[in-house]
């Protein structure tokens, strides 16, 4: 059994989580259960460091930062076999994401040195004549850190490591159906000469961590998951700054004028099935304009037929399981809605007859009304529509008739319809000749509507976790 990080001690609670294997639904391993005692301390602890990570200079935060990217790296083929093993996604998946968790340890390493104040005049009027302002920038104070299961890791990462690099402390909830890998960070960070108080990882129920919702010990809460959760959490969390990081159901727009398939179905086909679909900005509403959607759609089903279900450590399995027994029957249960609607079913729609029952077969929908359920709601799972569009226009209208805004992908060969789709689509990016799964860990990461709110990517994270000071002289 792995014990809880506690403000820097490793404590056992008297109380167990289990970990299931996805695929299989065999036993993983155990991790001690925290509850309001264990997240008390674990508070207190980050309110006491505070004190001392806010006054380390940026070479002294930035050399943490740098200890904690090469001990994870130094031990990445572990934790992309326990990430395999706790979340489900392919073996080739995790090592990337760990990849990814490095270069975003990285990329802070970098901007811990780059948090600049400003200094200037305030003559701008006789009232302010002879008087300067200089601003300097401080650490918010403790982050409450809540991350979500599909990537137990990176998303973990986006949050400590901005926290990290401006001297906040840290109390990170792993998602309780993936805490494992949150906990090995712990190791790594304990190593890494950070302040011991300053981070805390605590597996928990959503009762007890309701604590690190509502306490007013948190000075920023950033929660990565589901919109319902989401803005429920930002109701009911007091006077502290909030980041949300939520759902979509995000488009990809596909113009006439293609002229790379491969490249596009290769593209597509990992934007709607990377980790089984399980990515907030996964493609699951295409939009083909109607002079190549035949070629598409024929193309599109052969290469999702093609891809491999099986145990995620083989590494032939390029399409791993659905995380749990409840999403599989959420997924069919919308799929046929949609059916029964009058949905036309592509391929797909089937349970594969491997591991536990978890695992889904990329399926593919067309002619599915708009409120439907498969189509309005975020999917996070193997599962896409496709809707033929007589013009970028009516593609760009049908992106944005949704609640959800977080990226768009458009495929085409017009920059002027790339800059009308800037202008246009109510999203916190638009990818140009790619997926709107497409993300590099500096850029910044958000949506709108109900799609969030806030920005990831380090250099944006440590904008709201610093608040600026003003001296007048």
């Amino acid at each position: 059994m792995k014990k809880a990080y506690v403000a820097g001690q490793w404590v056992e609670t008297g109380t167990q989580l289990k970990v299931y294997n996805p695929y299989n639904d065999q036993l993983v391993d155990t991790v001690a259960q925290c509850g309001p005692h264990e997240i008390d301390r674990a508070l207190d602890g980050a309110v006491d460091a505070l004190e001392q990570t806010s006054r380390m200079q940026p070479y002294e935060r930035a050399a943490c930062l740098a200890k904690i990217r090469d001990g994870i790296a130094a031990r990445g083929a572990e934790f992309a076999r326990v990430l395999s093993l706790e979340n489900g996604k392919t073996l080739a998946e995790s090592t990337l994401e760990v990849a990814r968790a490095v270069a975003t340890f990285d990329i802070a390493v970098g901007e811990a040195t780059r948090i600049y104040g400003e200094a200037y005049d305030l003559g701008i009027n006789p009232m302010g004549s002879g008087r300067r302002a200089l601003v300097r920038k401080y650490p918010i104070g403790v982050v409450s850190a809540i991350a979500p299961f599909n990537f137990p890791i990176n998303l973990a990462v986006h949050k400590i490591a901005p926290a990290l690099a401006v001297g906040c402390p840290v109390v990170l909830k792993p998602a309780s159906l993936t805490p494992l890998t949150a906990l090995m960070m712990a190791e790594v960070v304990e190593a890494s000469g950070w302040p011991k108080q300053a981070f805390s990882v605590v597996p928990c129920n959503r009762s007890a961590g309701q604590m690190l919702v509502e306490d007013e010990r948190i000075k920023l809460l950033s929660f990565t998951g589901s919109p319902e959760v989401g803005w429920k959490m930002k109701s009911e969390a007091g006077k502290k700054k909030v980041v949300l990081e939520l759902g979509g159901n995000a488009g990809l727009i596909i113009d006439h004028n293609v002229k790379d398939w491969d490249h596009l179905i290769q593209r597509a086909i990992l934007g709607a099935f990377y980790q089984c679909g399980q990515v907030c900005i996964s493609v699951q509403r295409i939009f083909v304009h109607q002079d190549v959607m035949g070629e598409f759609r024929a193309r599109f089903a052969k290469a999702a037929q093609a891809l491999v279900i099986g145990d995620p450590l083989d590494a032939k399995t390029t399409l791993g399981p659905v995380i749990d027994r409840a999403n599989v029957e959420r997924l069919q249960g919308w799929i046929q809605e949609a059916l029964d609607q009058g949905a036309a079913l592509v391929t797909g729609n089937t349970i594969a007859d491997v591991g536990a029952g978890n695992s889904m077969t990329a399926t593919i929908l067309e002619e599915v009304d708009a409120g439907c359920r498969i189509n309005a709601d975020e999917a996070f799972g193997p599962v896409v529509t496709l809707t033929p569009v007589q013009s970028m226009d009516e593609a760009f209208h049908l992106v944005n008739n949704s609640r959800f805004g977080l990226q768009c992908g458009l495929f085409t060969q017009d920059f002027a319809t790339v800059m009308r789709a800037l202008d246009q689509l109510e999203v916190g990016g638009v990818i140009h000749n790619d997926v709107p799964s497409f993300r590099v860990d500096s850029m910044p990461y958000g949506g709108v509507k109900d799609s969030g709110l806030g920005r990831e990517g380090v250099k944006y994270a440590m904008e709201d976790m610093l608040e600026p000071r003003v001296l007048v002289y």
